[in-house]
């Protein structure tokens, strides 16, 4: 592209401007409609459990005494869960998780709704965050903020010390968040490194309530690998302004926080799932099926003596990996992101009772659907619909073929959604980078085929497509690259690869 530079005040607007054009390019609305702000207009007060959109039954449970927090990123408003622990006789816990009772005040078919149902999901870009639901709702009404009571459905589980659930069960009930923490103070606390965060210390025993939690979410953690979960670390990138210049991208990694919630909601998922089945009710399912490309991650593990077997196995999967880790863990994200690439991305499946959905590989579980983030995702709204039907003993509120027609639109419009926060940060890259065409990094190959060679620089978390040179590099390979050019409106970071492919072991070139 020409040598054009854009002024550091522009960053944020330039950006800003890419994201609604790419949201309306592929189909998703940036902005809600007037028939939804209309409505939006009548809502000035948080569900108080008499009524909501599907009406809610008798005997909601007050839950407000129990001390409940949220443990989110540092900037998130829009909080879908909470969680609680509590030890019992014995070596069990009681893991509480409430999830922000969205429905009470969106109803099904409404303007609201029909906005969320569209575009199935918050998109999150460099400059600019497009909710699913109105702030009024997702950052206020319907989360569940600091201090404020609000209704949930908590999913009540029983775990072992070993980790295995004992015993299950979900309904209703009126909450209430002692702190709002976020992840990264309380891993670093956790890990021994970080002072008490504030909102910790001024609650009492929660300190010892989050070390609870924090066992407890290891050994399922545990647990899950055994049966073959996989161990993957792959790094996120996030653009970081001063003011309104991009400055730099800072790599964002898991933590001891991070797994509390991870481990949680997928527990979490795995029972309300189940909840569905046992009352004969349909569901979507979050699936990720077994990998199309398996031959290439059984040669990336030969590439590093270790064998596995023809067939796709999980657990051998996951034994290559922590030996990885162990072994190169400065690589071991590139690894990760390799194996991501290779294993396929999710999608949303319909299940009638008595069907068999094909699970989720990389958790090695059958069971599973979002259910936990119904501010910022349509199919974890759908399913809280359906699950409050099953609580109160009403009529399933969908029927099967609306559920798999919604099943294929949330897959199609998360695959946008993806799009569009992809190329608003590669034009977040190229802003950074646009200065430094014709400099050389290392890089390492995040994806190949008919359509391209794609790589990602190892210095600067920046991926971009091998113009020229990538002959015979597959996913996985070492290699050095020049920048060729940048176009910052379309996200563009084009390299040409210089020096050789560094294949371990000395895998011969593709052909």
């Amino acid at each position: 592209m020409p040598e054009t530079h854009h002024t550091e005040q522009q960053h944020r607007a330039i950006l800003s401007d890419i994201a609604r054009r790419a949201m309306r390019e592929r189909g998703l609305l940036p902005d809600f409609s007037a028939a939804a702000l209309a409505e939006l207009a009548t809502l000035r007060a948080p569900a108080d459990g008499a009524g909501g959109s599907a009406g809610d039954p008798p005997g909601i449970r007050d839950l407000t005494g129990l001390p409940w927090t949220s443990i989110d990123n540092d900037d998130s408003r829009d909080l879908d869960q909470l969680t609680v622990a509590e030890n019992l006789p014995g070596s069990d816990v009681r893991i509480r998780v409430a999830v922000a009772d969205v429905d009470a005040l969106v109803a099904n078919g409404s303007a609201i709704d029909r906005h969320a149902r569209h575009n199935t999901t918050s998109v999150y870009t460099a400059a600019e965050i497009f909710p699913m639901l109105p702030e009024m709702l997702s950052t206020n009404l319907t989360s569940l903020n600091l201090d404020e009571e609000r209704l949930a459905v908590v999913v009540d589980m029983t775990i072992g010390a070993d980790g295995a659930l004992h015993g299950s069960d979900v309904y209703q009930a009126r909450v209430c968040s002692h702190a709002k923490l976020a992840y990264g103070g309380v891993a670093a606390w956790l890990e021994g490194g970080g002072e008490v965060p504030a909102g910790i210390a001024a609650v009492e025993g929660l300190a010892e309530n989050l070390r609870v939690q924090d066992r407890i979410a290891r050994s399922m953690r545990g647990l899950r690998h055994e049966r073959g979960a996989l161990s993957l670390e792959t790094i996120q990138a996030k653009p970081v302004f001063v003011g309104d210049r991009v400055s730099g991208l800072e790599a964002e990694l898991g933590n001891r926080a991070t797994q509390i919630i991870e481990d949680f909601m997928i527990a979490a998922n795995g029972v309300t799932t189940r909840y569905l089945a046992a009352r004969r009710f349909p569901s979507i399912r979050r699936v990720v099926r077994a990998p199309k490309r398996w031959d290439r991650i059984v040669a990336l593990a030969g590439e590093r003596g270790f064998e596995l077997p023809e067939s796709p196995d999980s657990a051998a999967l996951d034994g290559f990996l922590v030996r990885q880790k162990a072994a190169d863990p400065l690589r071991f994200p590139d690894l990760s992101l390799a194996v991501v690439k290779l294993l396929g991305r999710g999608e949303y499946v319909a299940e009638q009772p008595g069907d068999a959905a094909p699970g989720h590989f990389g958790l090695a579980v059958r069971d599973y659907a979002h259910t936990t983030a119904p501010n910022r995702r349509y199919a974890d709204l759908v399913a809280q619909r359906l699950l409050k039907a099953a609580v109160a003993g009403r009529a399933v509120p969908y029927r099967y073929a609306e559920l798999g027609a919604l099943a294929t639109h949330l897959t199609g419009q998360e695959d946008a959604a993806n799009k569009v926060e992809r190329q608003v940060g590669k034009s977040a890259a190229a802003l950074l980078l646009e200065s430094r065409v014709g400099e050389r990094f290392e890089a390492i190959v995040t994806g190949a085929s008919d359509k391209g060679t794609w790589a990602r620089l190892l210095a600067v978390p920046v991926d971009g497509r091998v113009v020229r040179g990538a002959g015979g590099a597959d996913v996985g390979d070492r290699i050095r690259v020049e920048l060729v050019s940048v176009d910052v409106e379309r996200g563009y970071i084009d390299f040409r690869t210089v020096g050789t492919t560094e294949r371990p072991r000395g895998r011969p070139p593709a052909p």
